[in-house]
């Protein structure tokens, strides 16, 4: 995978794992932030149980403030976020960049994917951090130009 961010990535480790059994998660942070060198957007990597994947569109953009289910975007397991900064779903904006920023997102606790608390099963494939980032980056892309990825197989 060609990596398209900024090396201003701020990586961040906040999950109680205790529980957890061992896996490729113990290797993985519980978040990361940066911004796509491809379109400018300013993306997240952010870990509940399992890893979520987000954008976020500037004020102005046609998709700004719309509902999840607005954008025609293909991506692992379908939007399923939509909202304003807050809580672990925002970001710090560089100077002089917005931060009414409007955030669309995506989680891999779908049928078919490994979850890593210890309660979970071990069945299905844990979508990791670079399964994540590069479907980020489909999502940007797809939002930046507004037009959904024709190409994507969202049974993977």
């Amino acid at each position: 995978m060609t990596d398209k961010t900024t090396s201003a990535q701020k990586p961040t480790l906040f999950v109680d794992r205790s529980g957890w059994r061992k896996g490729p998660w113990d290797d993985e942070l519980d978040r990361y932030e940066w911004k796509d060198e491809a379109t400018g957007l300013d993306c997240l990597i952010v870990r509940d149980v399992t890893l979520c994947g987000y954008v976020a569109v500037p004020p102005g953009h046609p998709m700004h403030r719309q509902s999840r289910d607005t954008p025609d975007v293909q991506v692992h397991g379908g939007l399923t976020y939509a909202d304003a900064c807050q809580g672990q779903v925002c970001h710090t904006p560089s100077p002089g960049e917005p931060d009414d920023v409007w955030w669309f997102g995506f989680d891999c606790g779908h049928c078919g994917d490994q979850v890593p608390d210890r309660n979970s099963l071990d069945r299905g494939t844990y979508r990791n951090v670079a399964y994540v980032k590069a479907e980020v980056a489909r999502l940007a892309a797809q939002l930046k130009s507004g037009k959904n990825d024709n190409d994507y197989d969202n049974d993977d």
